[in-house]
């Protein structure tokens, strides 16, 4: 069985050694079909060249202390694209202004699924803006919403909503 905790402590090392910073691991799968994910990234975005060279070294160092344990699995480092997930409190302070859509645990003001303006996170709690309607509003029409503010704990998933 593969110590994911030691695997991401590997990671985690190598990704701050490029500069880089380990948003998210997972393995998935079994036998032949594992696949070890590894998410990296930085302010000013990932390149093709921070991707290979995370991929290099951690697939070294995973062979060497055989951590990924039980024979062979496919390693896949990648940046997080434009749809990034929210994990940590440190994603929700830095994409705060952005658009995210979000599901919680425990319904909100009766609901868990919101859409909106991430204003700020503050005191392990976001404040959302959301938007009005099932619909996305006309383009030069206000979106005016409530503001709902949620613990951060009960934030089932997130993530950003990429504005083009």
């Amino acid at each position: 069985m593969a110590d994911v905790e030691k695997i991401r402590g590997i990671a985690g090392r190598v990704a701050g050694t490029y500069g880089v910073e380990l948003v998210e691991l997972e393995l998935k799968g079994g036998g032949k079909a594992r696949t070890l994910k590894i998410t990296i990234d930085k302010p000013e975005g990932i390149t093709h060249e921070d991707c290979a060279n995370v991929s290099r070294e951690v697939s070294t160092i995973l062979d060497v202390e055989d951590a990924v344990a039980g024979g062979s699995y496919t390693l896949e480092v990648s940046s997080p694209g434009l749809d990034r997930k929210l994990l940590k409190a440190e994603d929700y302070q830095r994409f705060a202004g952005s658009r995210v859509k979000l599901m919680t645990r425990e319904p909100v003001n009766g609901n868990r699924h919101f859409e909106g303006r991430l204003e700020n996170f503050q005191d392990g709690k976001l404040t959302l803006e959301t938007m009005t309607g099932k619909k996305k509003p006309k383009p030069g029409h206000a979106q005016t919403g409530q503001k709902i503010q949620i613990e951060l704990a009960n934030v089932e998933r997130a993530n950003v909503v990429p504005e083009i």
